[in-house]
């Protein structure tokens, strides 16, 4: 009798081992499943005002202050100066900035602002396979999205490179990879000699090299001439590998929205440095980066008498009106465990 159960026990566990090679588990995809990457740090903006003797009308200075945008967090935002100051945004793209009113004593000596926070940034990817997405929101300003700015026109040089790079394209998506590609393959990340750095696309397709404003300049303006909203971004980068130390100065990207997409983040120009993340960098930005302001041709407020600025990441002042040239900056990151972030909120 034992035997003979011993028997059937053996032909079960024969069957069920069969009916298991045949219809394996699935697998599970642990990149699928594994929750985007995330960078906690802390962020300190410091700006040193020089001494001035006897300004013939107001002096004003203005930061820019970090916001959220989805996949950014900021907390425990602290501002450390002897000078007044009122929070505010401008009128068109929603920055937030800090305006400062220094008074005569404090303007004759010099005065110091300190701008620390604690922020999470998440990896931000978007899969572009082609299947329905839930799409996130345009915000109201998709129209000034397909505008031209001062320095990126979207008629003559730009909107014909458009046409030349996009030709035979039917979908948004074709022609956003065919501009990509144009920009990566054809621009050189290359800061030597003068006119870089200042997102002027028509110096840039004709230089064919700068900075990662020249890059996303041209860029933006050949998918705005395409019909396809996109909008420039700024920060500053955080160095991969390193949990503290200073930064040298800002780094800045782009963002074009998909119907039925949302929102799509691009990084030409660290394409360009990282060859290996070429294709990573169309759909995607690292959590190696701190995100503060959208937009070009920003008018802070109505003390502003000034132009425009270009983009807005540096501190910006006037005195009676005129820009001051002279300030000086100073930026610096430590990276927080979340633990450490969580007493700080």
């Amino acid at each position: 009798m034992t035997r003979r159960l011993l028997s059937l026990a053996s032909v079960l566990a024969t069957i069920i081992c069969l009916v298991y090679v045949a219809n394996p588990a699935p697998c599970v995809n642990a990149d699928a499943a594994a929750p985007p990457a995330t960078r906690s740090f802390e962020f300190t903006y410091q700006v040193h005002f020089p001494p001035t003797e006897n300004p013939a009308g107001p002096v004003r200075l203005w930061l820019p202050l970090p916001q959220p945008d989805g996949y950014q967090d900021v907390s425990a935002l602290h501002i450390d100066s002897p000078a007044a100051y009122s929070q505010g945004r401008d009128s068109e793209y929603k920055n937030r900035f800090a305006m400062f009113k220094p008074t005569a004593k404090q303007y004759a000596t010099g005065f110091d602002v300190t701008v620390r926070f604690t922020a999470t940034r998440r990896e931000h990817i978007v899969a572009l396979d082609g299947s329905p997405k839930n799409a996130s929101s345009a915000g109201p300003l998709l129209h000034r999205y397909l505008e031209a700015d001062k320095l990126v026109p979207l008629d003559g040089t730009i909107a014909e490179l458009a046409k030349e790079h996009t030709a035979g394209d039917t979908t948004q998506i074709e022609k956003a990879r065919h501009i990509y590609e144009y920009v990566v393959s054809t621009m050189r990340y290359d800061k030597t000699g003068e006119g870089w750095g200042r997102g002027d696309a028509i110096w840039a397709c004709t230089s064919k090299r700068g900075n990662c404003t020249d890059f996303h300049s041209l860029f933006i303006g050949m998918m705005r001439s395409s019909g396809i909203p996109a909008r420039f971004e700024i920060g500053f980068p955080l160095p991969e590998g390193k949990t503290e130390g200073d930064i040298a100065g800002y780094h800045c990207w782009a963002e074009f929205y998909l119907n039925g997409v949302g929102w799509v983040p691009v990084d030409a120009s660290e394409a360009w440095k990282n060859p290996a993340k070429h294709d990573y960098f169309f759909g995607a930005h690292d959590v190696n980066r701190i995100f503060f302001t959208y937009g070009r041709d920003i008018h802070l407020s109505s003390d502003q008498k000034g132009d425009p600025l270009n983009y807005f990441i540096y501190p910006y002042a006037e005195i009676n009106g005129q820009p001051v040239k002279n300030l000086q900056t100073h930026f610096s990151f430590r990276d927080v465990a979340a633990t450490q972030r969580a007493t700080t909120n």
